[in-house]
Parts: structure tokens; sequence; C-alpha cells
């Protein structure tokens, strides 16, 4: 009888928890006309950098899904979420191999984010490992499955995601990398700059040339470029020069 008790008063609790959980989060549908001024790690990132007295404002450019590279697209889904288009927010498989992973040297390094899980984590909490914050993590990346297309979540992802020191969206990546618009990436500029998003402030020159390659090598896999371009674009330097001013590389060049 006490065991019963005790299973009751483990599930109200656990009902609770969740639903206290679910109904403490943002409402996402606004997301379906507005775009949001702004993110938490935005807010996070300039926190910061006013505490070690770096200067310089935000750069990001808002533009409409259409304008942003197919050859840029294809990079990022292909190194970051390979399944975007057919999972609901959350890609299973990979989160249960990232929380075993996890619970087997106990670092919580691991995430297992999808696109939309990245999107939830960047617009509205903060990057750290606990697990309470990755709940959160998955269940407003739920909400925005079942509240945007994957369409928008792509373009609002492609909008706010992190590139470099203050640089933010593929918009403000394109003109601070390489002098252009996002529209105009060529495949060897947009595998570049997928290979900044997991470290885009901290990556070292050479796992930043190794991982482009990769996603090159993918590119050329699935078809999207030829062979021959692969073979002739893996050599290439990772940035042109502006012909004034070097770009602000990741890695403080």
């Amino acid at each position: 009888m006490k065991i019963i008790i005790l299973k009751s008063l483990l599930l109200t609790s656990l009902v609770a928890f969740f639903f206290y959980i679910y109904h403490s989060l943002p409402d996402v549908s606004v997301l379906k006309k507005q775009n949001p001024r702004g993110s938490a790690l935005m807010e996070l990132r300039d926190r910061e950098y006013r505490k070690i007295g770096i200067r310089g404002s935000r750069q990001q450019i808002w533009v409409s899904y259409g304008a942003i590279s197919d050859h840029l697209k294809k990079a990022i889904l292909l190194s970051e979420d390979a399944s975007f288009f057919n999972h609901s927010g959350v890609d299973v498989r990979e989160l249960k191999e990232a929380l075993k992973k996890d619970w087997e040297t106990m670092s919580f390094k691991r995430g297992g984010s999808t696109i939309t899980m990245q999107l939830a984590k960047n617009l509205y909490l903060s990057p750290s490992k606990n697990p309470l914050r990755k709940l959160k993590e998955i269940v407003i990346a739920w909400q925005l499955e079942n509240a945007l297309s994957k369409r928008r979540i792509f373009e609002l992802y492609l909008n706010i995601t992190e590139f470099g020191r203050n640089v933010y969206g593929a918009e403000a990546a394109a003109r601070h990398y390489f002098d252009k618009t996002a529209a105009t990436l060529n495949p060897l500029e947009a595998a570049t700059l997928a290979a900044l998003l997991p470290s885009p402030r901290s990556a070292g020159e050479r796992s930043v040339f190794n991982r482009r390659n990769a996603i090159l090598a993918r590119l050329s896999s699935v078809g999207h470029i030829s062979q021959e371009e692969h073979s002739r674009l893996r050599e290439a330097p990772l940035f042109k020069k502006v012909e004034d001013e070097a770009p602000l590389l990741p890695w403080g060049g």
C-alpha cells in the first residue's frame, strides 16, 4: 500500500513539474510573423563582452529565407541536422546517443541538438549543460515545431545563429567574412561559414579548415557539387581578404 502511495505521489509530482515547465515557457506563436529583436544568447554575449572590455555593436541584418544562398542552407543542414525536414524537433536516436554518452562521461557535453533545439536554446535559454535547461530546450523545440513551419524555423535559425564575435545571422556573416550578400555565397564560402557554427568564437584555424573540407565532401557525396569541384575547392584558403581590412576571424586573426 505504501509503495502504491509513493508511486502515486511521485507521478503527481512529475506531472506537476512538467505542467509548471510547460506553462513557464515563452509563447513561440508570435514568431509566425514577427522577427525577434534579439536573443538570449546575444544578450549573454553582450554582457560577457562588456565585462572584459570588448567594444563593438552586434552585426545582424535580417533577410528572408529566399535571400540566403541554397549552398549555405545545404551546407548547414548536412553539417548540423541532416534529418531536419523529417523529424518533429527532436532527433530521438541522436538524443539517446547523446544522453548515453553524457551519462557515461558525466560531462553533459554532447548535446544531440537539432536545428530546432539550437534555435530554442539561442532564442530563450542559456548555453549551460544542466539537464533542466536541456529539458526546457526540448519542450520549446516541440512548441516551435507545432507553431511554425519548417521553413520558418530554418529562416529564424539562419538569421540569429552566431558566426563569430558579435556576428549573428547569415547576411551579417557573409558581409563580415566575404564582403558579399548571403544570397551570393558560393559552395566554398557556404561550407566555410557552416564550419564555424560548432565553435564560432574559439575554433582553431586548422579545425575550421578540416571541418569545411568535411562539409565540402558531404556536399559532393549528395551531388550538390561535383567531385571535380570538391577536389578543386578543398585546398582553397579559408577567407579572402577584404581590400583594406582583413575580417575579424574567430581565432583572433
